[in-house]
This record gives structure tokens, sequence and C-alpha cells, in this order.
């Protein structure tokens, strides 16, 4: 904790860069891959007119996947270290706890609870975020590849498989995109606006509004 700041560190330098790494690809993917799911769309053509024609456009999406797919092996890697090297507590795990704090949180915002549910590290809402973004992650990395490898995928799969991987890339996109835009900007940027992805720092008032059992933790030295 810092003694000038009263704040505590949330994210270390190297968290914070990946966040912005796929951060950066997912935006990229987006605008690149919007315009190929709705190609007669006058504001589609109007973007890909701007990058040069299709095949750039086209090349900038395959550009992104790949970092956004190295950055997803570095985060299993990390995610392997942190586990079996240092034995570091899974917190981002779903748990029967969670599903009780969505209940009480539903019934608290409806008016049927007193109390907000109190959470630690990862909030219910955090851990469903996740894990949302890994199963969209692996169902766009599979259906981008065999989009990618039509010929190398048809030794193996019928042919019926490459426009079933399309729509299914087209519609995990289109999921995808509205959830960061509506419920990741809300939860996030609206309803508070949590810095902490940005600075690696939460302020002790805000840990003890969002995370306050991780705050005992650090407290009691647990955590």
């Amino acid at each position: 904790m810092s003694a000038k700041t009263n704040s505590y560190e949330r994210f270390p330098l190297a968290r914070r860069i990946e966040h912005l790494t796929m951060l950066l690809s997912f935006t990229i993917l987006g605008l690149t891959g919007l315009p190929q799911k709705f190609p007669t769309a006058a504001l589609s053509i109007a973007f890909v007119n701007l990058l040069g024609g299709i095949e750039n456009l086209r090349s900038i999406h395959h550009v992104a996947a790949i970092v956004m797919m190295l950055g997803t092996i570095w985060h299993l890697l990390v995610f392997g270290y942190m586990a079996y090297v240092r034995r570091t507590r899974l917190s981002m795990l779903p748990s029967l706890q969670d599903a009780k704090d969505g209940i009480q949180a539903l019934l608290y915002n409806v008016g049927l609870a007193k109390t907000f549910p109190q959470m630690g590290r990862y909030t219910f809402e955090e851990k469903m975020e996740y894990w949302a973004f890994v199963w969209g992650t692996a169902v766009m990395v599979v259906t981008g590849f065999m989009m990618w490898n039509p010929i190398a995928t048809v030794k193996f799969l019928p042919g019926e498989a490459i426009p079933a991987a399309k729509a299914a890339h087209g519609a995990e996109a289109v999921l995808a995109v509205l959830a960061i835009i509506i419920w990741h900007m809300y939860g996030v940027h609206l309803r508070r606006f949590n810095k902490s992805m940005w600075t690696g720092k939460l302020t002790e008032e805000e840990m003890r509004h969002e995370h306050p059992l991780e705050l005992a933790d650090i407290r009691a030295g647990t955590a």
C-alpha cells in the first residue's frame, strides 16, 4: 500500500500491457470484420475504400488476429506459471458463491435485499465477462482458422463446415462487439470509472466499495 496515495496495486505493468494489446487487436478486428459481415452497407463500403480495398482490409484483419492469438497464448503461459509454479490462488474461477452473489445483487437492485453482496478480488460480473471473452476468443480462433485455411479444413471436415464457420464467426463477432459496447462500457466506464487497468491501482475507497473481501485479506496479510 502507498502511504501517499492510500491506494493498492491491482494490476502490474505486464498485465496492463497485455490488456492494451488485446484492446487494440480487438478494436481493429471489429473495425475490419464488421464491414465483411455487412459488405453492402454504405459505411462498410466507405471504410473498405478508405483502406484501399478489400484485400488491404483482410490483411489488416489477419494481422490483428495473429496479435490476438499471440496475446492469448501469452495469457495461457502466464496462467500456467501462476497456477502451477507460484501456486497462486485461482480467484478468477467461477464458484457457487458467485451465483449467490449474483442472486443477491439482483435482489438488491430490485429492492428485495437490504445489502449488496461483498466480493473479493474479482466480482461475479468480472468473472462472467472474462469467461465470455475466453469462450468468444476460442470460437473466433477456430472458425477464423477454418475460413483462412479452407483447403486444409476440408481435408478433415465436410465442405459444409466452411459456411458454418463463417456464420458462427460473424455472429460471434457481432455479439462480442455489442458486449463490449454495452456491457463492458457501462460496467467499467459509465456506472463507475474503473481506472485500475490503466493506473494499476485502486484507492482504498474503491477497494472498500468494489472488493471489500480482498481489502480485508490484504489488511490481514493473507492476500
